[in-house]
């Protein structure tokens, strides 16, 4: 029996009163992931992370979303926001407001979207990610039950975020969940759109989720992807972008927690005027793993992409980065940019980088670069002959090293977490605000 298979029998038969076509959607699911199994070292796209603490987990799926306000409020943003709030891939209507929904919009969970408007939904979802994209793309079509489904009308501008959480509770057993979520973007419409993974200390969790994000023509989202798992769950997503002409999407990847986390994150350019802005974080210690692989199709001539992502590493952590560009035949006069640093804070760091161009036109600007490297000793030293002590100093410049990607963050709620997150994980446990009073101090003198 494989892999594939004794994990698929473990979690026992599906409910039988399911339309004939999910119960179809799931059966094709399920074969592929049967017939792909497990990725693999030996598989390129996954060399350097290993799934096996996947593959070998004995995981269940949640029945009930019990978290009560004050375990959600540790784990969940004050944002003023239209919040959708899942607890370990269920759907919680008590923690969740969707009160004052402009018009033209619509935020719900799956379950209720298909009910109500199979057509239009279930023609959408697996269109960018079906079940050959990868194995964990074939088990979340074989598994998924719940998710959030987001619809923008056309030129409607929805001023307040679009909030989705995902918590993960510290349970007896370990759980599973595999969630969807579709955004549906319309003509000229402008929307923020955040997912936020956050887990419970001591939570052993697997989440294995499906994103597909539709921008029609004119469109503008941005999409936040907030990844702050507890040190023991695992985590995988694909993120999948088709753009419209003269759309813009752009993305922010921030990964503080996890296990083990992957991330894909692919967008289709399929019309000129197209622009897609790749920002990614990650800042992992003790044995963490995180892997991005990226990738960016410029499937039509005129389309623009920017991709910077950085990496901090600590203690024995590794990462990896694998950021592709494909330039179709026939894309002229496209510009796309790539680039990776990372930093390591300690000699047993790891990073594995791979910047990948593939360029099948003449007429186009392209560029890639990665470098890693350690702080500067020199920096280091002239901070504290400004009266900064060695540990304050080193943080100030971890700090201002992530600070090329988060100054792109429009929300200051996630640049606050995500810095607090940061200045929490490094030496001595830094206090934020004395870092930003000695940072404004300097940027005065």
């Amino acid at each position: 029996m494989s892999a594939a298979h004794a994990f698929l029998q473990r979690l026992g038969e599906r409910a039988d009163d399911e339309p004939t076509w999910v119960a179809a959607r799931r059966q094709a699911g399920a074969a592929r992931f049967e017939a792909l199994g497990f990725p693999t070292k030996r598989d390129e796209a996954w060399k350097y992370t290993d799934v096996r603490r996947i593959a070998e987990g004995e995981f269940t799926l949640a029945d009930d979303a019990e978290l009560d306000e004050a375990r959600f409020a540790a784990l969940g943003m004050p944002l003023d926001a239209h919040r959708l709030v899942f607890v370990d891939g269920v759907f919680s209507a008590d923690l969740s407001d969707l009160t004052d929904l402009p018009d033209g919009v619509s935020v719900e969970p799956l379950t209720t979207a298909m009910r109500t408007n199979h057509e239009a939904i279930g023609g959408a979802i697996g269109r960018l990610a079906g079940v050959d994209f990868s194995p964990f793309t074939a088990l979340n079509v074989a598994l998924s039950e719940e998710g959030a489904v987001v619809r923008i009308g056309q030129g409607v501008v929805v001023e307040k975020p679009i909030y989705v959480v995902f918590a993960s509770r510290a349970n007896e057993s370990a759980r599973m969940s595999h969630p969807r979520v579709l955004v549906m973007a319309g003509a000229r419409s402008q929307s923020t759109v955040i997912e936020h993974y956050a887990g419970e200390a001591g939570a052993a969790n697997f989440t294995n989720v499906v994103s597909e994000v539709m921008l029609e023509r004119g469109a503008i989202v941005d999409h936040y992807k907030l990844q702050e798992a507890s040190s023991e769950d695992l985590h995988v997503a694909s993120i999948h972008v088709e753009q419209g002409r003269d759309s813009r999407f752009t993305s922010f990847n921030l990964n503080l927690g996890g296990a083990l986390v992957r991330t894909d994150l692919v967008t289709d350019l399929n019309a000129q005027g197209a622009e897609t802005n790749y920002n990614g974080l990650f800042f992992v210690q003790g044995r963490q793993h995180v892997d991005n692989h990226t990738l960016v199709n410029h499937n039509a001539p005129n389309t623009f992409s920017n991709e910077n992502y950085k990496g901090i590493l600590n203690d024995r952590a590794r990462g990896v980065f694998n950021g592709k560009v494909i330039v179709k035949r026939d894309s002229q006069q496209i510009e796309a940019y790539q680039n990776n640093a990372n930093l390591l804070l300690s000699d047993r760091a790891e990073i594995d980088t791979k910047p990948e161009l593939e360029i099948y036109a003449d007429d186009v600007k392209c560029s890639h670069g990665a470098t890693t490297g350690q702080l500067d000793e020199e920096a280091v030293f002239a901070l504290r002959t400004r009266g900064i002590d060695e540990q304050m100093a080193r943080g100030l410049l971890t700090l201002a090293f992530a600070g090329e990607v988060m100054d792109q963050v429009r929300l200051p709620v996630i640049t606050e977490r995500v810095e607090r997150a940061v200045a929490g994980k490094l030496p001595e446990r830094f206090n934020l605000a004395d870092l930003v009073e000695v940072s404004d101090a300097l940027e005065e003198a």
